[in-house]
């Protein structure tokens, strides 16, 4: 039997792939997405094949990352619950893609991932597989195994001489990429203990930024970032600099308690440096370049769309045609936007469209214009106002 493990070099996928070995006397490929979490990606590949696999394949996904994933999902405002950008959420359905692909390629019988029973990326992992290959078996080691928590999972390692990269110093797990870097268990298990000083790796902490702002500006095309500062930078390079710009400055930081997919809540802490950036430079724009109703009726739709994307569905139907509606209404969506980085905050101080900009300065002013007459207003508020009449005089009649 031939298995196509996502591995991480973590420690749940270093004990799933002597486990596998072991449970099921299989051939084990690693399979590692190098969706930007940088030197780990290498690391991983040694590992694997030090711990017992036949094969280590690593694949940079970082450019389809960024234009299939990140790129639609800023496109679309995704946000889950106000807070999350969905950086995990993103990375697990290319993954996914990249491990079927893996399995086809060696002939593999299965793919296994690391997920847990409790979490959200199990269903990520296994409904984008099957919506690629329906007749993939999957393996998910944390629903069949004996093991009941992490401190098991430190004592088989410690009795197999596999070296694992949780330590009392750093009592807690992370999951990186290039769009952020994502902290949970642990001590960070408790949403009343702050998250432990010196944890964040792509962020300063705000307190500790320049305490001189940085201006940037960055030009959209239908939806799209395509310059900074005037320079023109494909996705990766563009999400690159802005991670690095808007770290320096503690952007994007966000300690929530979500609701996952499976039912419970749950305590996360993510920093996301230039996804905050892109959002609030990506809102600017719109707010000059779309229609009043449109955008209303965009934004009633994006809890929908991001939930489609945390709960694991975007290879499903409902999210692809939710998708070819924000990407229609992004053709409008050119021009740039000015912000302000300082201590954590990212400020709007200019929005500009030369083509389609909706906002006329000649209509709004405050001065004597030619275009706009205000006894118009009267009648409209009249209109506005006759049900409203009509309900209070029915009240009133009923002595109410």
């Amino acid at each position: 039997m031939k298995v196509v493990l996502a591995y991480s070099g973590g420690l749940d996928t270093s004990i799933i792939l002597t486990w596998l070995v072991e449970t099921y006397g299989a051939e084990v490929v690693a399979y590692t997405a190098d969706v930007g979490q940088g030197e780990e990606v290498e690391e991983a590949r040694e590992k694997a094949l030090k711990t017992g696999a036949v094969e280590a394949i690593t694949e940079d996904l970082r450019a389809e990352f960024v234009e299939d994933y990140v790129f639609p999902a800023l496109r679309a405002n995704a946000v889950y619950e106000w807070y999350y950008l969905l950086g995990t959420s993103l990375a697990r359905p290319v993954i996914s893609k990249g491990l079927v692909r893996a399995a086809e390629a060696t002939g593999a019988d299965a793919i296994a991932h690391g997920a847990t029973g409790k979490g959200n990326d199990q269903v990520r992992f296994e409904l984008s597989a099957y919506a690629l290959k329906p007749d993939i078996d999957v393996i998910a080691p944390w629903r069949e195994w004996d093991f009941k928590g992490r401190a098991d999972l430190v004592a088989y390692a410690e009795g197999h001489g596999i070296p694992i990269p949780v330590t009392p110093e750093k009592p807690y797990s992370m999951d990186a990429n290039l769009l952020h870097i994502s902290y949970e268990g642990g001590v960070l298990e408790d949403p009343w203990v702050a998250p432990p000083k010196g944890m964040f790796r792509m962020t300063t902490d705000p307190e500790d930024a320049p305490d001189t702002p940085e201006w940037l500006t960055i030009g959209y095309h239908e939806g799209n970032p395509v310059s900074l500062n005037g320079e023109r930078l494909d996705p990766v390079s563009m999400l690159t600099a802005l991670n690095e710009i808007g770290g320096r400055h503690g952007i994007g930081r966000v300690d929530i308690v979500e609701n996952r997919f499976v039912g419970m809540k749950s305590r996360g802490v993510y920093e996301t440096p230039g996804g905050t950036i892109l959002q609030h430079a990506h809102k600017a724009v719109e707010s000059i370049t779309l229609d009043r109703e449109v955008a209303h009726l965009r934004d009633e739709l994006v809890p929908r769309y991001a939930e489609m994307v945390y709960n694991g569905f975007w290879f499903a139907p409902e999210r692809e045609a939710l998708q070819a509606f924000m990407d229609d209404i992004q053709s409008r969506v050119s021009g740039e936007a000015r912000l302000k980085l300082y201590k954590g905050q990212v400020i709007v101080e200019g929005r500009r469209s030369d083509r389609y900009a909706l906002y006329d300065q000649a209509t709004v002013t405050f001065e004597e214009d030619s275009v706009y007459d205000q006894s118009d207003a009267t009648g409209f508020i009249r209109l506005q106002a006759l049900r409203l009449r009509t309900l209070a005089e029915a009240r009133l009649g009923e002595g109410e």
